[in-house]
């Protein structure tokens, strides 16, 4: 088996070499994430939804939603990824372990859970089937939903480091 914070520990030592302040080390990543999180990710899901329910009322205002969610929701996948990638990171630069926190296990889920909403999405949505674009919508809303819990998670971890 591989042992991850040994195959990261280079990288986590040449950001250590930085003289980062430890509370940027310990609170960085949550304070950046919590902006996406909160910010982004509640703006790309209440587009998205906002798309959707607007369909027969206002076509013109489903449509410019629709274009928020489309062009936002990547950008979220990638401050995710590389938030993801900084929290590890994070943890590694102050000797922690990885594998044993919640926190680590419901931000790889929701990172699981996007690729396959990106999926669906890339997909045309199966040839604009309707069961997609619900399964679409409501795989999103559970990634979201445990996002607000994962940013409590990290909390609960960032207190006890």
């Amino acid at each position: 088996m591989v042992n991850w914070s040994e195959v990261l520990e280079p990288i986590a030592a040449w950001f250590r070499s930085l003289g980062v302040p430890e509370p940027i080390v310990q609170w960085g990543h949550p304070l950046m994430m919590a902006i996406v999180i909160f910010i982004l990710g509640s703006y790309v899901a209440w587009a998205g939804w906002r798309g959707k329910l607007l369909e027969e009322t206002d076509k013109d205002g489903a449509m410019k939603n629709r274009i928020a969610h489309r062009q936002l929701a990547p950008l979220l996948f990638l401050f995710l990824a590389g938030g993801y990638t900084g929290g590890v990171l994070s943890l590694v630069m102050q000797h922690k372990p990885l594998f044993e926190s919640p926190h680590f296990w419901t931000g790889s889920l929701v990172l699981v859970l996007l690729l396959i909403n990106g999926g669906i999405s890339l997909s045309g949505f199966g040839g604009d089937k309707k069961i997609l674009r619900a399964v679409h919508a409501y795989l999103g809303s559970v990634a979201i939903a445990i996002l607000f819990v994962h940013a409590v998670l990290g909390f609960n971890l960032g207190i006890s480091l």
